[in-house]
């Protein structure tokens, strides 16, 4: 099951090889020698006035491939096997055919005056904030954990294997290529298959051209797939409209999820450029991979108060979540006549619950801070590190007040206790993050830094989109949330069970 997750992922991973010849219209128009060879319904245009480039192709396209999600899930299983297949092909194919003819002539591409970094480890790093975008898919594994039989053990090494595998192909064809071509001779919108073309290898520009067709293809069924099932498990928690959860009996696909990415997606394909989307998605990622390094450290350090779920969230979770949720408080655990007033095993119970709250509390607020200057910490350090002409002075102070911050605030975290009985939400067994507060702290560092080097169009959509989330919440989730609604149960349950906590502050 592992492998079959981790193939699924390189269909989205590797599929984004697509995404290095650009867009969908300029790998088409090389079948039809060139965009001007292109039916004119097919063609890009500009609109008058407004300089905005549409792209008929890629939203036909993405209506296609959602056509074929709300089928099934078999089918569209099927077809990512076969588009997949091809697109490794292709890229086995780039990977050995141009590493003969670097072989033969002698590595062109790397005989530069200005070396082999022209722009220095930061034009390197910014470049890969930029491309990000090429990795992302193997976090969409953990959107089908319900549907693994194990995901314990199959989640973590699909992913494994689906990064490494995607990494080795990424940077063998990155080296080959640039091998072939100076950077600046490159074709910005066929790179690979010009790359070709310049040697007289004109018959190749036509594999090439298929594995870019079928890597789109692959790359929008495996993104298009997890989104609405996202927009499935926020409508059952009330976070969204309750028909995004409705699934079709017949395909066991929720239909109305998947007609709405797959609008949403053609109308953004339709209207913006491959490098805005690659900004928004960058950002996007960037983002939720560092919430995700974050939420890992106030899982452990600071846990969130025990909730009592409803009962139909407490089922889906399973009995072996029982202890963690908080819901073993019955009547017969703490019956009612043990609460006698001045009852002396009473009062010991309640000043021992109190004061282990009390410290629980100074630790928590200890944590708290500690994960707050570990991420302003990093914030400075990558502010250091990607502003560019800044005087010797203000970069060597920042690097040092980040540095101590960080640093610091890593050595009192690493002092206090993990929170264990958070660590696995109640179930035995399975993988957890290892090297914490290391291994996260690590993590915002690095994805803060290529944040910072993303334009500020790209920051300006995304808060575009963040804006509009909040007012959905607002405006809806909030008061439909089922985690709001089980709050009010989890404040009553922690009254039954130690009565005086309600005193505290």
């Amino acid at each position: 099951m592992s492998i079959l997750l981790a193939i699924k992922a390189l269909m989205l991973t590797n599929g984004d090889f697509g995404n290095i010849d650009s867009n969908f219209s300029a790998v088409q128009a090389l079948f039809f020698g060139g965009e001007e060879g292109l039916p004119n319904f097919l063609a890009r245009h500009t609109i008058p006035g407004l300089g905005i480039v549409v792209d008929p192709c890629a939203a036909i396209l993405i209506f296609i491939v959602t056509a074929l999600l709300c089928i099934g899930i078999r089918e569209s299983v099927l077809a990512q096997t076969i588009v997949t297949s091809v697109n490794i092909c292709a890229m086995l194919f780039v990977i050995i055919a141009g590493g003969y003819l670097c072989f033969r002539t002698g590595w062109v591409g790397y005989n530069l005056s200005s070396g082999y970094f022209p722009f220095g480890t930061n034009g390197m790093l910014a470049g890969s904030a930029v491309v990000f975008f090429s990795y992302i898919g193997f976090d969409t594994i953990t959107s089908t954990t319900e549907e693994v039989k194990n995901p314990k053990r199959d989640v973590p090494l699909g992913i494994g294997i689906s990064l490494s595998v995607c990494c080795a192909l990424y940077m063998l064809i990155s080296i080959v290529i640039l091998g072939l071509v100076p950077y600046y001779s490159m074709d910005l919108d066929t790179p690979i298959s010009s790359a070709f073309a310049d040697y007289g290898m004109d018959w190749a520009v036509y594999i090439v051209t298929m594995g870019a067709l079928t890597a789109l293809c692959a790359t929008l069924m495996g993104s298009i797939l997890p989104q609405p099932r996202i927009l499935m498990a926020m409508a059952r928690d009330g976070l969204l409209p309750s028909f995004f959860s409705e699934i079709n009996k017949k395909t066991h696909v929720p239909v109305m999820s998947t007609i709405a990415t797959g609008i949403f997606a053609a109308t953004l394909a339709f209207c913006m450029d491959v490098s805005q989307l690659a900004g928004m998605v960058s950002v996007g990622t960037l983002l939720a991979f560092t919430t995700v390094a974050i939420s890992v450290l106030i899982i452990r350090y600071v846990p969130p108060t025990e909730i009592a779920l409803p009962s139909s969230h407490s089922e889906s979770v399973g009995s072996g979540s029982d202890d963690f949720l908080g819901i073993h408080l019955t009547s017969s655990n703490y019956p009612p006549e043990n609460y006698v007033s001045g009852s002396p095993l009473l009062m010991d119970e309640q000043k021992e619950c109190v004061q282990d709250k009390q410290n629980q509390q100074r630790k928590q607020k200890v944590a708290t801070l500690s994960i707050f200057f570990i991420c302003l910490g990093a914030l400075v350090l990558a502010s250091a590190a990607s502003v560019e002409n800044l005087p010797s002075l203000a970069s060597f102070t920042l690097y040092f007040v980040g540095g101590v911050v960080l640093v610091c605030s890593l050595i009192i975290l690493v002092c206090i206790d993990q929170d264990e009985s958070k660590l696995s939400f109640g179930q035995t067994g399975g993988f957890t993050c290892p090297f914490v507060p290391f291994l996260p702290a690590a993590c915002i560092l690095i994805n803060t830094y290529l944040l910072l080097n993303l334009g500020t169009g790209a920051w300006t959509r995304v808060s575009v989109w963040l804006a509009a989330g909040v007012l959905v919440y607002v405006f809806y989730g909030h008061s439909h949330s089922s985690l709001s609604k089980a709050s009010r149960a989890s404040a009553a349950a922690v009254d039954v069970h130690c009565p005086l906590l309600a005193d505290q502050p």
